[in-house]
């Protein structure tokens, strides 16, 4: 179901809606909850209309984005805690400053010495409550200001590492040097760092280079709205090229 081809009434929207989106590939989460709210407010002649979302996903990843309206925006602290589940894909053999494809690749590493049985085995060292440390491009914030602020100006302020809970990491392909997973994880956690911690581990650089979220909690991606007739108005001017691993 196109999200935007949907009716919803003033009554609906202001008592509170929870709305599962499957965001595009491109979108920020706010470009999202900017859209949603324009168009709700033009369905309904509202002047405000109070609209947030219950966890950020990047720009480059895809997937399932719930979205909250009216009163419903009290629940979105509730919903942030809820346990997560993604899919995607990481890159060995190579590292960029992102941690994954918004920039380009700065160095790379050998990976020949891979095999299936170190990949799985090292899965098992990223399961349960671990440390990491947010990506330097993040919206996190450090003394005011986000960080990916400080990256783009070359500063590099010290980070403070952060436990979270991963209940689940399994490999589902294994087609060097690329490796698909599933992982299901706490609020907090960051899956570019988790990729660029697995490529560390196993003495080769990995960046994220597929991520989609189909999980949140009860809710799931299967049921979400789909954004198809305004997908492309963003993506293409977000989405940056990076040379392939040779």
């Amino acid at each position: 179901m196109d999200f935007f081809k949907q009716t919803f009434t003033t009554e609906e929207v202001q008592e509170g809606l929870i709305l599962s989106i499957d965001k595009p590939l491109g979108w920020t989460s706010f470009q999202v909850v900017n859209k949603v709210r324009w168009y709700l407010k033009n369905q309904t002649g509202l002047k405000k209309i109070k609209v947030g979302h219950a966890g950020t996903l990047d720009p480059l990843a895809t997937g399932l984005l719930l979205l909250c309206t009216g009163k419903k925006t009290k629940s979105i602290s509730q919903l942030q805690q809820k346990e997560k589940t993604y899919t995607g894909t990481i890159t060995l053999g190579a590292i960029t400053p992102s941690y994954d494809l918004e920039t380009e690749i700065v160095k790379r590493y050998p990976t020949k010495h891979l095999t299936e049985a170190l990949l799985i085995e090292t899965t098992k060292k990223f399961t349960g409550t671990i440390e990491q440390y947010p990506p330097l491009y993040s919206a996190l914030k450090k003394e005011g200001k986000r960080l990916y602020e400080y990256a783009r100006t070359g500063e590099k302020p010290k980070i403070e590492a952060r436990k979270v809970d991963i209940s689940k990491f399994e490999l589902k392909r294994i087609e060097l040097p690329e490796i698909d997973f599933l992982i299901k994880c706490s609020k907090g956690t960051y899956i570019r760092s988790l990729a660029y911690d697995f490529g560390r581990k196993v003495q080769s650089g990995g960046y994220l280079s597929a991520l989609k979220r189909t999980k949140n909690g009860d809710f799931s991606l299967e049921d979400a709205y789909s954004m198809e007739s305004v997908a492309n108005v963003n993506s293409e001017k977000n989405i940056k090229s990076i040379k392939p691993i040779n």
